[in-house]
Formats: C-alpha cells, structure tokens, sequence
C-alpha cells in the first residue's frame, strides 16, 4: 500500500458495483489507494471490471456499497455538479481515444479547456496551452486537422494531450496502446511516461499488455537529453513507484509490485505475464 505520508489521491474501500442485468458484479469488494505521484497499471480478461472502475473513480458510475474517495473527498454520494470541480482534476483517455469527429485537432485538445466549469481562460491562454499539450506528443502541427485525416496511433497521442492539457494531478489511461502495432504502442507508452515525469502526474492505466506495464515501471523519461532512460538503482532515481493490480469477475486478485507480480504463482495471474527485453 502507499506510503502514510503520501496524499492518497484515490481510494476505494470494499467498492461493489452490480449492474440489473449481470449474474455477478462488476466489481465485487474492491480496495485499494493510491498516492499522488505514484503509478497504477490493471489488468485482467475482458468483462473484469477494468473500465468499471475507472468509471467509478470519477463517479461516472455509482457502487451500490462501499465508499470511493477523491483527493480525499468521498464521491460516492455526490450529485453531478458536486463532482465538477474533483473531475476537473482528472483527466481521462477513452478506448480508441474518444475524439469528436466534427471537431479540429485544436478544437479537441482545447475542449476540457473551454468547458471547465468555473474556468475561464483568454483564447491566447486556451491556444497556448493546446499547441504546449500537442508540442509534448510532438503533434503541434496538426492543428487545423480533423481526426480522421490522422492515423489510429496520431488519434491516440491527440487523445493523450486533451487528457493533460488542464494539467491534472490525476489521469486516467483506458487501453492506450489496443490495437495498435507494437512500435506505436512502444510510442504511445513513451509519451505516456513523458507526460507523467514532466508533471508529476499520479497514473493510472488498464491494458491488456504487460509490455506496457514494464515500461511504466522500469523506464522514466530524461528531461535533458528528451529520451526514455531505464530507471537506475540507488535513492529516488527509480522515482515514485509504480503498482500492478489484476482483476477477475470483478475482484481484485492481486496487488502488489512488478517483482511480486512476476513472482506470482496463480495461473490466471500469470497468463497476464510477458517475456518482456531489457
């Protein structure tokens, strides 16, 4: 569990979430927390509750029992408009990366912008702030764009600079890399990092590939020579750490870190485990 001084920015506590129509829960007495700055990697088959639960960290989805909390706020009653000012510290990458098709690349980029509630940025500030946001996945040029002049691996990085172009101390990634060829993957991963070690971002990211869990875990980006570097030994130079969670029909059946995971010796725990290089 993370460390007692640390801000716990999310935290569920014995979370259950049952939809009408399902045999069993989406999620089925789910605890866990999470400090600022820290890493989150969940994985799991296919209906395990993944998305569920990033749905749920933002109150996009309410548990029947349980308490969810967000930068130390529990959520789990909220109405709507209470949740607006705890969301607008989050940012959220969606499968596929969620672009809206009519829009500009500089139109989606800027949308968590121009529709904060409470916010009211100058349009030189909002148009600041998107080419800074596009320049980080080194997409500045795509401005005046439309999503479907880009390429899969393009949309996603775009989806990446609309979720941190507020800056949020939270985001969320929802299957970044499905879908795509492993150099993308490998791409969209460096960037990923990127944005989290030039801000500081606390993490957290489902995906069906372990490959993309190592990376999170083991490489940080270098800042002065612009390159992913495999974390070294010694204090702080790994930076903050990252944990491993695996979910099945809704309950959390493992957590702990990348040597526990791979010293795990559950066959459904294991099948998630790649021969990974480096």
């Amino acid at each position: 569990m993370p460390e007692t001084h640390a801000e716990t920015v999310l935290e569920f506590e014995d979370v259950l979430l049952q939809f009408p129509e399902g045999d069993r829960p989406a999620l089925d007495g789910i605890s866990f927390a999470l400090s600022a700055g820290h890493s989150c990697v969940i994985m799991g088959a296919a209906g395990s509750g993944k998305t569920v639960l990033l749905k749920t960290a933002v109150g996009l989805l309410k548990p029947d029992a349980g308490r969810v909390h967000l930068f130390g706020e529990e959520i789990t009653g909220m109405t709507e408009k209470e949740l607006f000012h705890l969301r607008a510290k989050v940012g959220i990458l969606f499968q596929e990366g969620g672009l809206f098709d009519s829009l500009t690349i500089e139109e989606n980029v800027a949308y968590p912008l121009v529709n904060q509630p409470g916010a009211h940025y100058p349009p030189e500030e909002v148009h600041r702030r998107v080419v800074e946001a596009l320049r980080l996945v080194e997409l500045e040029r795509t401005l005046d764009k439309f999503p479907s002049e880009l390429s899969g691996g393009m949309r996603r990085r775009v989806g990446i600079a609309r979720a941190n172009v507020t800056e949020p101390p939270l985001v969320l990634y929802d299957s970044p890399t499905a879908g795509l060829d492993p150099i993308t993957a490998h791409t969209i991963m460096g960037f990923i990092i990127k944005e989290r070690d030039t801000k500081n971002t606390t993490t957290v990211m489902v995906t069906h590939r372990y490959q993309d869990g190592n990376l999170l875990a083991k490489y940080r980006y270098n800042q002065v020579t612009g390159r992913l570097e495999r974390a070294t030994s010694g204090a702080g130079a790994a930076g903050p750490p990252t944990r491993f969670m695996v979910l099945r029909q809704g309950k959390l059946v493992f957590e702990g870190t990348q040597q526990e995971l791979e010293a795990s010796a559950d066959s459904y725990v294991r099948k998630f485990l790649r021969s990974v290089g480096g």
